[in-house]
């Protein structure tokens, strides 16, 4: 069995406090949340609050692929969190990440600093009177353009995976989470007309960011508002037919 630990150069002084986190993950009882597929607590270090991140632990041939040809979500997540924080965009500081192989994956863990933030994208879809609404809408277009003009393309733009903390007086910082699917390259404006499809937009959202979008870009509202819509709508309409195959499934 290897065990590998790769530390941010910032936090290399830590190196046995966060071996010991992770070592110790299945007895720490401070969740944050507990999925199916992953689960994420959080460990105090050196006064200082860090979640960790443990990805579900891969079938025999899926660990082969993430030993020989591809790179684990854990270290993707490092790597994609570092690179963002290179080019000026925030997410929760990356720390480390830790793999154990056998013949192929069998655990793997991300660790960042915690982020106190006051609320997520999500709020925005389910509470059309949340205060200041439209502006932080215009603002995560704007943000989005920004992730597009940095050649940045997150395959997981959802409504959990953006947490908001605000600065006062109308402004707000952006930060994305779960980043292991994502792909830093130049983006066609219809790419990114659908990076914003499992964002679940109303008409009025769609309305509000493709009047932001159009204008930092330099394209009619029209034609941007047109494939926002399309794209978002397309995705809505597929996962509302899963829904109902499922609950046909289960009710047989």
């Amino acid at each position: 069995m290897a065990k590998t630990l790769v530390l941010h150069p910032d936090h290399k002084a830590y190196k046995a406090q966060f071996e010991e986190a992770i070592n110790g993950f299945e007895a720490n009882k401070d969740f944050v949340t507990k999925g199916d597929r992953n689960t994420i607590k959080k460990v105090s270090v050196d006064g200082n609050t860090y979640v960790i991140k443990k990805f579900k632990t891969p079938g025999f041939f899926q660990g082969l692929v993430y030993r020989f040809l591809r790179k684990s979500k854990a270290r993707r997540s490092f790597e994609y969190a570092s690179r963002l924080i290179e080019l000026g965009i925030n997410t929760p500081h990356p720390v480390c990440y830790s793999e154990t192989f056998s013949v192929g994956l069998k655990e793997s863990y991300y660790v960042c600093k915690h982020l106190e933030y006051d609320f997520d994208f999500r709020v925005l879809n389910h509470n059309p009177k949340w205060p200041n609404r439209d502006e932080i809408l215009r603002q995560v277009a704007a943000f989005t353009y920004r992730l597009h003009e940095n050649k940045v393309n997150f395959l997981d733009h959802s409504p959990g995976n953006t947490l908001i903390v605000e600065k006062g007086k109308g402004a707000y910082d952006f930060y994305l989470i779960d980043l292991n699917r994502m792909k830093f390259e130049s983006m066609s404006f219809e790419k990114r007309m659908r990076n914003f499809r499992r964002l679940w937009l109303s008409k009025h959202m769609i309305n509000i960011m493709a009047d932001t979008y159009a204008k930092l870009s330099n394209n009619t509202f029209e034609l941007t508002h047109s494939l926002m819509t399309h794209y978002s709508r397309a995705f809505q309409k597929k996962v509302n037919a899963k829904k109902v195959r499922r609950r046909r499934r289960n009710s047989g």
